[in-house]
């Protein structure tokens, strides 16, 4: 998967112009790849749109709840569960 067009989907979405935030959203968006792929068994595949959308959303999800404490949203969860379903039934 490739932090960078998760970035430029991230910045996308929120309107983002600048480089500033760059570095951030960066250790955000390989951090997101990270953890699906090591800490939830998932093969991300950087072709498929659903994963890459699914991992900008989350990462966008990440940068804007910064702050707060709380659990995931449950249209993210909801996506989650099912990718992992969907990794589970492929050889």
């Amino acid at each position: 998967m490739d932090a960078a067009a998760i970035v430029n989907l991230v910045k996308e979405r929120l309107g983002i112009r600048t480089t500033v935030r760059d570095t951030y959203l960066d250790a955000i968006a390989k951090s997101v790849i990270t953890e699906l792929e090591d800490e939830k068994g998932l093969t991300l595949d950087a072709e498929n749109f659903n994963h890459l959308l699914f991992c900008a959303d989350y990462a966008t999800w990440r940068y804007q709840s910064r702050d707060e404490s709380g659990a995931m949203p449950r249209h993210l969860q909801f996506r989650l569960h099912n990718l992992i379903l969907h990794n589970r039934r492929l050889p």
